[in-house]
């Protein structure tokens, strides 16, 4: 174990050997992947026993774990052949967030932090390209500006010391505290806080970054699912504020890494025993893996998941019966549309699968407040962010215009089981304002009107039919297939 003060700060090198708790999810992700031997940037971390201190403390940084911080930031530098704040051959880092439980894009993330004017001229001379050392700057100085709240310093060990504390503060903030209350997480764990070195999607035509899902998490489909976004950093795919291309298209053009993304996946589905949601980024054709979790799920998925992983031997059916619940086997059953809908107003990429019919509502604030009045509101816009959720949590489906099935909108949805579709194309939802529409999640289509449903039936789904042939045959399991249809039913 490498340990500074521990278990405050650790270099995640894949012997830590501290647990999910005190590393925070993102850090306990890299070095899980470190242990296997996948390729991930180096970093350390400041672990969830500094934010309870921080906040014990009165919200001060505890000095102790400042001072040791330039000899964790030293590790990372030897291991890369590059110095923090130096023009020479500068190292930037990302600052990131990272709960015991997942909380996807409720803290604060920092990235390309270390960035100054002679940093931004040397990125420029060694790539020769001034563009990247440009949009490089510019990605940091807005995201270190929204998150912190002030403009970044010319200091390098300022910037960071600013965003180790504005990620620390996030888990305070009103989006976090409203998410947890409403998902029963516990208030003292705290936030890790994570320090990695920097790798650059947005570095020429053979660099991007990703988001792969070891199992489609939309449909339950056993095949990979992911999207791609070439010369992109990460927050591009996630925020929704790029339309991503299909993983298919990384395939084309990287077939190497490609393969290589797969092979990793298939690694992490098998030691995690779920399904796996990776970040990922390509740096001038080297595959760096950054992040991956338990993936979120519509709750269709998770009961085709639970089967095939139980077929496939990776789970046995004690663990297969604990992962499926009503909610799951009412999504199968969830009312499907009538053939006589006409054509679509609008479509996109479906992103959490279901049916609904209400009113288009285009401002969160006033969804949510119609919503709580009992009206079956539509939330349309042109993406979402994590001011969003309460808003999307009462609505009826969630529309967007920009963003793929990996944005923040579709994680969301999928985690809460809203009907989402999104990247419907700009300016193609403002004239739907005020008008009942029925959305079918799972086409990605958008109907005028409120258009009739008719019943699922367990009687022609595979992944029901092999259920309930296990419920049948096992006489020790107090779950029974039949008790499941009908609690899925009082769900309907």
């Amino acid at each position: 174990m490498t340990s500074l003060t521990a278990p405050r700060i650790l270099t995640l090198d894949g012997t830590t050997g501290q647990s999910r708790d005190v590393l925070g999810g993102k850090a306990w992700s890299i070095e899980h992947m470190r242990a296997l031997g996948i390729p991930v940037p180096p970093a350390f971390v400041l672990t969830t026993e500094v934010c309870q201190a921080y906040y014990t403390d009165g919200e001060q940084l505890p000095e102790d774990v400042w001072q040791a911080v330039p000899t964790a930031m030293d590790g990372l530098e030897r291991t890369t052949g590059r110095r923090f704040g130096s023009a020479a051959k500068p190292l930037l880092v990302s600052v990131r967030s990272g709960a015991a439980i997942s909380m996807p894009g409720m803290m604060d993330t920092v990235l390309n932090l270390g960035m100054t004017d002679a940093v931004e001229r040397a990125l420029a001379e060694q790539s020769g390209d001034a563009g990247y050392a440009a949009d490089t700057r510019r990605r940091f100085a807005e995201q270190f500006e929204k998150v912190v709240g002030d403009a970044p310093p010319d200091n390098p060990w300022e910037q960071l010391r600013l965003a180790t504390i504005a990620v620390l503060r996030s888990w305070q903030s009103r989006r976090a505290v409203a998410y947890r209350r409403d998902r029963g997480i516990p208030e003292e764990g705290g936030t890790a806080v994570t320090v990695q070195a920097m790798v650059f999607g947005n570095l020429g035509d053979c660099s991007g970054t990703g988001v792969l899902f070891t199992r489609d998490p939309l449909t339950g489909s056993a095949e990979p699912y992911g999207e791609w976004l070439p010369r992109g950093q990460g927050e591009d795919v996630v925020s929704g504020r790029a339309n991503a291309l299909p993983l298919e298209d990384l395939a084309v053009a990287m077939p190497g890494v490609h393969a290589d993304l797969l092979a990793a996946a298939r690694r992490l589905e098998q030691a995690g025993q779920d399904v796996q949601d990776i970040e990922f980024t390509v740096e001038n054709g080297t595959l760096w893996l950054l992040q991956t979790r338990t993936a979120k799920r519509s709750p269709e998925a998770a009961l085709r998941h639970a089967v095939q992983l139980r077929q496939e031997g990776l789970i046995d059916l004690d663990e297969a019966l604990r992962r499926i619940a009503p909610e799951h086997v009412e999504a199968l059953l969830r009312p499907h549309l009538s053939p006589d809908r006409g054509s679509p107003i609008a479509s996109g990429k479906p992103a959490c699968p279901g049916v609904a019919s209400g009113i288009v509502v285009l401002d969160a604030e006033e969804a949510e407040t119609r919503a709580e009045a009992g009206e079956n509101v539509i939330l349309a816009r042109p993406t979402t962010d994590p001011d969003d959720v309460a808003a999307m949590s009462l609505a009826k489906a969630v529309l967007t215009e920009l963003g793929g099935s990996t944005s923040h909108a579709a994680v969301v949805c999928r985690e809460m089981g809203v009907p989402c579709v999104v990247g419907c194309g700009t300016g193609t939802l403002a004239g739907l304002a005020g008008r009942t529409i029925t959305v079918d999640a799972s086409a990605g289509n958008v109907y005028r009107g409120e258009i009739a449903v008719g019943a699922g039936s367990e009687r022609d789904d595979p992944e029901l039919a092999a259920l309930s042939s296990w419920l049948r045959h096992d006489t020790s399991s107090d779950t029974r297939l039949p008790d499941l249809l009908r609690r899925a039913r009082e769900c309907q």
